[in-house]
């Protein structure tokens, strides 16, 4: 894209920062109040209500670990979101470089999770997070972006279901998707921060499908808390996974080195997750 394209005669389009099928989002130049920011256009009309619901979505939320919307407004047919913009890149663009450090890993996770916990007070499940939704801006902020095909009480389902990588068992079918599947997603992600590896590869069906046979493997190497925590967060049955404000508490304490006990509903899940994982093991 051009730097030279401006659009409604105030934002002058920069590189392209990323996207999907919804939509492309790039940096771009606010000429009037003389600031970079993150510019998200919707891709094609037919996907226009998606981008309308989510500026509705960002307005009534607040919160340091969201990106703020600045504007809205329409390129011809198309809409198109203003947002802050996060210039540091994607956790997907750091794990490209390999694992994470463990108390690097817990400060991003507790970062998210209390994000999490913020949205789901307001009846917001964002149903995609993953490492391409966590942003980080200049000095290493970490941003919880894409709400949309997030959920919420007073809006029906949209119908994209998220990325088959970190689908929470319930969103393939197997029960009412609620914030508990946000935080089978981050379990996932926070996993793949300390190994490096996408525990569920690939982006069709099969990829899909892979955790109801194969629960996560959780090593034990970075010790019991981190292993009771994501074997816990990444449980078959939702009502066995902690809160997301639960799993920020023990995320905070792993990254300052503290000990914290761990919630008794952790401790388990844990335990129901080694049944689980017998079960499977002798199934298949």
């Amino acid at each position: 894209m051009s730097t030279t394209t401006i659009i409604d005669h105030r934002y002058r389009l920069g590189p392209r920062l990323g996207g999907g099928g919804m939509a492309d989002v790039f940096e771009a130049s606010d000429l009037r109040l003389r600031r970079q920011v993150a510019l998200k256009r919707c891709r094609t009309i037919r996907r226009r209500r998606h981008i309308l619901d989510e500026a509705e979505l960002l307005a009534g939320l607040s919160h340091p670990g969201l990106l703020r919307l600045y504007d809205i407004g329409f390129d011809g047919q198309r809409p198109f979101l203003v947002l802050q913009l996060a210039s540091g890149g994607t956790l997907r663009d750091r794990l490209d470089s390999g694992p994470l450090a463990p108390d690097r890993v817990a400060e991003i996770g507790a970062t998210v999770a209390s994000v999490l916990t913020y949205v789901h007070s307001e009846d917001v499940v964002h149903r995609d997070v993953k490492p391409e939704n966590l942003l980080f801006d200049s000095v290493g902020e970490c941003y919880l972006a894409d709400f949309g095909i997030a959920l919420t009480g007073d809006r029906p389902a949209p119908d994209f279901v998220g990325t088959a990588g970190y689908l929470a068992p319930e969103q393939i079918g197997y029960g009412e998707v609620g914030p508990a599947a946000d935080v089978y997603s981050l379990g996932l992600v926070l996993l793949e921060s300390l190994t490096g590896e996408t525990e569920y590869p690939g982006d069709g069906p099969e990829a899909a499908m892979a955790r109801l046979v194969h629960p996560p493997k959780v090593p034990a190497v970075w010790g019991r808390t981190w292993r009771s925590l994501l074997t816990a967060m990444t449980a078959i049955e939702p009502a066995r996974r902690p809160t997301a404000a639960a799993c920020a508490t023990v995320l905070r304490a792993l990254e300052a080195g503290e000990h914290v006990p761990l919630p008794g509903c952790v401790r388990r899940r844990s335990r129901f997750e080694t049944i689980m994982s017998a079960a499977c093991s002798a199934l298949f």
